[in-house]
């Protein structure tokens, strides 16, 4: 087993084709199957099973994928610390951020990494907060922002921002704040239980002794707003996830309190692999963009 065969295997599994990960490897596809093949002849064991349509991961190929993934990554890490230890930081890093706070940060991220690390190239993904928390737990993702996470030995987190929750409506009178203990009155249009969001809201309601009214789940913050714009019910949001879509002058927002609640938001890294210059620079420019785009 070297390295180039276990990027030539992530390269196939992440594809789900030998004729695409070729072209994106730039080799020709009889000598990336070889390499292939003696991966999993040197492993003894079956990676990838073939069909007519493509490839796809075996039992044991997805145990190797997340190994290698990680090995891969920590290569590249080290690279790119020796290489920023000779000067200014250079190399990749990914960003995870929830999609409400991409559609926020991600032109002013792009625009502050392009004036400030010239020489480094970020990748930015987007995924709910216990996505984005796995991706960092794995290796997939260097850092990101994460919305109320559980807490978990693989990853450190940094409190950034505490967000009030508020109720949101349809455009039209609305209370300026309502308690926890009548939010059970209104039809709710929520993210699947998964959701961080989803999570800390039937905590709070079950402190209060409120019984949410869940008409819907839906885990998209603007399919949720068209949905209550469209009179369907209501959501439980933040005033910054309000803001990030264009349509927020058409709703109301009335704060919760009795108690007051906040939504927290945290930099999450990883606990188990060390920050490198380039990956200490992004976070400060991400927790910066965190201050004045949405403090």
């Amino acid at each position: 087993m070297n390295l180039k065969q276990l990027e030539y295997f992530v390269r196939v599994a992440e594809l789900g084709s030998f004729s695409k990960a070729a072209m994106v490897l730039e080799i020709a596809q009889p000598a990336l199957s070889r390499q292939v093949r003696l991966l999993e002849t040197d492993l003894r064991i079956t990676l990838l099973n073939r069909t007519g349509r493509g490839v796809a991961l075996t039992e044991a190929g997805q145990r190797l994928f997340d190994h290698a993934v990680g090995i891969l990554q920590s290569v590249a890490r080290a690279t790119e610390d020796l290489e920023s230890a000779r000067g200014e930081p250079a190399g990749r890093i990914v960003v995870g951020l929830p999609p409400s706070i991409g559609r926020r940060l991600i032109l002013p991220l792009v625009e502050g990494f392009r004036a400030t690390l010239p020489k480094a190239r970020l990748a930015v993904v987007e995924g709910l907060s216990t996505h984005v928390s796995e991706w960092i737990a794995t290796g997939r993702v260097d850092l990101g922002l994460v919305h109320n996470p559980e807490p978990n030995p693989a990853i450190e987190l940094s409190r950034l921002l505490d967000e009030p929750l508020g109720l949101v409506g349809p455009a039209g009178d609305a209370p300026a704040t309502l308690r926890w203990a009548e939010l059970g009155a209104y039809p709710l249009i929520l993210p699947e239980r998964s959701h961080a969001m989803r999570k800390l809201l039937e905590t709070q309601a079950a402190f209060a002794e409120a019984r949410l009214k869940v008409v819907m789940e839906v885990s998209s913050i603007p399919s949720i707003l068209d949905l209550v714009a469209a009179g369907y019910g209501h959501a439980v949001l933040t005033e910054t996830a309000l803001a990030a879509w264009r349509r927020a002058g058409t709703f109301s927002l009335s704060r919760l309190v009795e108690p007051s609640v906040a939504s927290t938001l945290f930099m999450a890294v990883s606990a188990h692999k060390p920050i490198t210059p380039l990956g200490r620079r992004a976070m400060a420019l991400l927790q910066d963009l965190v201050k004045t785009e949405m403090g």
